[in-house]
């Protein structure tokens, strides 16, 4: 194998796959990066999990076809410090000689037998935008619980109905949705998905705003996997077995009434009252006409704070208590001026949604369904 490509273009190619190594790899050969390159001018840069793949497409010129695997995070770090030359790669026996500028490298190549093949997604159900789906999916993934003993609580469910997505997490404690359309291969697409929260985020991060993503799905067989693929990148991720509870059913079907409140302001307002709380201990909001008090702390020896801010209330007064981290969790992940937060009773669970106006409608594309816990001066 012989070939030269842009330095710009190798580190990205190569850092990109590097993030799908495993920590801790089962067998040696799975801290590696595999590097194919063919006579049509083609650089192939993969890394493989268990749990998830990479894969990415890049231009090279290339004089050898070839291939090699070589130590993923070491060669990481050495395309991070070439400086911006082209780079050169030649394999020389069981050696990847790596030379940009006077800066050159030698890497041991590990055996390739070994490496298992990545798997195939060639079912393609859909594309979406890539901008709304990472922000689809970095507001569901925050609700979903970090308890790795309980797979289905650490996934995201996502729902396929036609040309309409619906991604849904909870921790039990809380509870995200999000809907969002969606260009489906065929129009009476129906599925029910599970995919781990924290990797369906991170391949999400990973594109980035990058135009639209296909997504590939393949159910067949033990390992079941769903494919994404976008500016020459494509990732899989297993799915995780089991049947996802039905939790819209909890969202209350009636409300008693709802608040309305400078999103931006109500959050800065939680992150300051979070100075004076212990990590478990509630935030007060308390709502009465044209205002909301956020309080914390308990009184006597310990801190406390407390801040009002304007609000538009519709309904009777009432004083809620919550989680700081996860009510300062929905705040951040929503992306509208004002938040809506609609009650029934002060012991049952409130719903955040957005709302654009002050005086217009919430919207229901996202919802966080928060449960009150009780505090000190809250009935």
């Amino acid at each position: 194998m012989e070939l030269r490509v842009e330095r710009d273009v190798l580190a990205d190619a190569v850092t990109w796959a590097a993030k799908t190594i495993p920590s801790r790899p089962a067998i040696p050969v799975l801290a590696g990066i595999k590097l194919v390159a063919d006579s049509e001018g083609t650089l192939q840069v993969s890394a493989y999990d268990p749990e998830t793949t990479a894969l990415v497409e890049t231009e090279a010129s290339v004089d050898t076809a070839g291939e090699c695997l070589v130590n993923g995070r070491i060669l990481a770090d050495i395309c991070r410090s070439l400086p911006n030359r082209p780079v050169d790669l030649t394999l020389n026996g069981t050696k990847l000689e790596v030379v940009c500028g006077n800066a050159r490298f030698s890497l041991h190549s590990m055996a390739l037998d070994e490496y298992p093949a990545l798997p195939s997604t060639s079912d393609v159900i859909g594309t979406v935008d890539g901008a709304e789906w990472l922000e689809a999916v970095n507001q569901v993934s925050s609700a979903a619980s970090h308890d790795e003993t309980l797979p289905l609580l650490v996934s995201v469910c996502v729902e396929i109905d036609g040309e309409n997505i619906t991604l849904m997490a909870t921790d039990r404690y809380r509870l995200a949705v999000r809907e969002l359309s969606w260009s489906p291969s065929k129009t009476d697409v129906s599925d029910r998905i599970l995919v781990k929260a924290s990797r369906l985020l991170d391949i999400a991060k990973s594109y980035g705003s990058a135009g639209q993503i296909t997504f590939a799905l393949d159910e067949a067989g033990n390992a079941k996997m769903i494919g994404f693929d976008a500016v020459g990148r494509q990732s899989t991720s297993r799915l995780i077995d089991g049947d996802y509870p039905q939790v819209r059913s909890l969202f209350p079907k009636d409300i008693n009434g709802y608040a309305v409140v400078s999103r931006v302001e109500l959050l800065e307002a939680i992150k300051r009252s979070r100075i004076v709380v212990e990590r478990n201990s509630a935030v007060r909001l308390s709502f009465s006409e044209g205002q909301v008090t956020v309080e914390a702390g308990q009184g006597g020896d310990s801190a406390q704070a407390k801040e009002v801010l304007q609000a538009s209330l519709n309904g009777e007064d009432i004083t809620m208590a919550f989680n700081p981290s996860y009510l300062q969790d929905a705040l951040t992940v929503t992306t509208s001026p004002y938040v809506r937060i609609s009650f029934t009773h002060s012991t049952k669970p409130a719903v955040v949604s957005a709302q654009e106006e002050l005086g217009g409608d919430d919207s229901l594309d996202f919802r966080v369904l928060l449960m009150p816990i009780r505090a000190f001066g809250v009935n």
